[in-house]
């Protein structure tokens, strides 16, 4: 969903808006990572969805995770920045503990499954799988990487 913003100087194009949208890539002690199978087009993909405006981002986490598995979850750090150029979506991506709950279906979920990490590369279309496998390195800074919903973009790099 592009949004745009309604200008105010005549002669000038509207602006287009970004959506935000939260998921949680949540660990559990075994290594093996929190998948759902979305109802609406059937692919694999992290928990998550749009961040409501009045939620802070980690609220957002929690609540999408919740809603989509029935598993809550605390939030420990942001893993990635990832931009979807052709439907102008940037997804925050963090890494998540489950703190309990148990794994249910939702109206956006057929199926709640843990991957292993070779399985989340096998069920996952690119761009949803490299947001779970960013989240299991150990790296201290987030990464940051654009695609355009199916296959990423490699950015070149500034000299």
């Amino acid at each position: 969903m592009l949004l745009y913003m309604s200008n105010t100087s005549p002669g000038k194009p509207a602006m287009p808006l970004h959506s935000v949208s939260v998921a949680g890539a949540v660990v559990r002690e075994d290594g093996r990572v929190l998948a759902i199978r979305r109802a609406d087009n059937g692919t694999w993909e992290p928990p998550g969805g749009v961040l409501e405006l009045s939620e802070t981002v980690e609220d957002g986490v929690r609540r999408e995770v919740y809603e989509e598995t029935g598993i809550k979850v605390s939030v420990e750090r942001l893993t990635g920045v990832y931009k979807n150029v052709s439907r102008g979506i940037v997804a925050l991506v963090f890494r998540c503990r489950p703190e309990g709950g148990q794994e249910q279906l939702s109206d956006e979920s057929t199926a709640v499954a843990w991957l292993t990490p070779a399985e989340v590369a096998d069920r996952m279309g690119e761009v949803y799988a490299v947001r779970l496998l960013d989240a299991l390195q150990d790296e201290a800074a987030p990464h940051v990487r654009t695609h355009d919903g199916r296959t990423l973009i490699e950015m070149p790099q500034a000299s």
